[in-house]
């Protein structure tokens, strides 16, 4: 009997200040992961220039485009249409008055499936993000592509169990995060490397399906009203399996294309099987609902 097998590839690089730049690393990394048998290929988060989110600059969002007719979705668009590849592709969005972190889902065919605008806008020490975006209005949501059911979410998203929970009880089959994390200007002591794999590799188990994130290196210093700052971003890009195993997975340096099969019909009977969704019982759940866990709604 046939199955449904596919590959997954994250695409790890260190990014300039210039887009052009960026975008033709992209493509090369896409014609690559696509060389090794890759069906669907991530991009890590706002790849399109440095992590300008160090620095509270007014002049930084001229850096937002429209969804409409954006020049770089339109690149990958045609790159998808002649791989026969899905590229999820981040971007700053403009939206009239309103900005957001967004995500582009391009078919194999080079169709737009549609959008996603990130849901949770951190707001701290050089991930100042909250000057930037809006939260998103989108959504969790679920993109049946050529090749798998995904659901794809940005970076901070992937500290939330529920927005995991809510993309594969849409019937999600992969799970994917674009991300841009690294050092903390504020305390050179802390590194969330482990933490952050853990915290994604659980979303995995919990759900039982293959997750994917991508994940920027190098050093990237902004000017700041009080001085520049600088991230050096670690990488660690990798592909985990079902049971939350990390079966590939890239350093904290170097450029990278990782690339895992996995068979979608096989994971499917194991998660049916397995009965963490036979078991849930949503009408106990409704403290969710709350932000400090009291009154919840009846």
């Amino acid at each position: 009997m046939e199955t449904r097998k596919v590959v997954v590839s994250a695409l790890q690089f260190a990014c300039t200040d210039d887009l052009l730049t960026n975008v033709d690393t992209a493509e090369r990394l896409v014609r690559a992961a696509h060389g090794k048998g890759a069906n669907i290929i991530l991009i890590q988060e706002l790849f399109e220039g440095y992590y300008f989110c160090q620095a509270q600059r007014e002049d930084f969002f001229l850096r937002a485009k429209p969804y409409k007719d954006h020049p770089t979705i339109i690149r990958m668009q045609r790159l998808a249409k002649e791989l026969g590849v899905v590229i999820p592709v981040s971007f700053f969005e403009e939206a009239n008055n309103a900005h957001y972190n967004s995500i582009a889902i391009i078919d194999a065919d080079g169709s737009d499936l549609g959008l996603y605008r990130k849901s949770h806008i951190p707001d701290g020490p050089g991930y100042q993000e909250k000057f930037y975006f809006n939260p998103g209005d989108t959504g969790f949501k679920v993109f049946e592509t050529k090749y798998a059911k995904i659901g794809v979410a940005i970076c901070w998203d992937q500290w939330f169990p529920e927005a995991a929970r809510a993309m594969v009880l849409q019937g999600a089959e992969i799970l994917f995060y674009p991300t841009a994390i690294g050092s903390e200007p504020q305390d050179e002591g802390l590194d969330s490397r482990d933490h952050w794999r853990r915290v994604m590799q659980g979303h995995a188990g919990a759900n039982l399906v293959p997750l994917v994130t991508s994940n920027r290196v190098g050093k990237e210093v902004i000017r700041t009203e009080h001085g520049d700052s600088e991230i050096t971003f670690y990488g660690n890009s990798f592909i985990a399996g079902p049971a939350g195993e990390v079966v590939e997975a890239a350093d904290d340096k170097e450029e990278a294309v990782l690339v895992a099969q996995f068979d979608l019909d096989k994971i499917k009977s194991k998660r049916h099987s397995w009965g963490i969704f036979r078991d849930r019982r949503p009408y106990l759940y409704k403290v969710l609902l709350t932000l400090d866990g009291s009154n919840p709604p009846r």
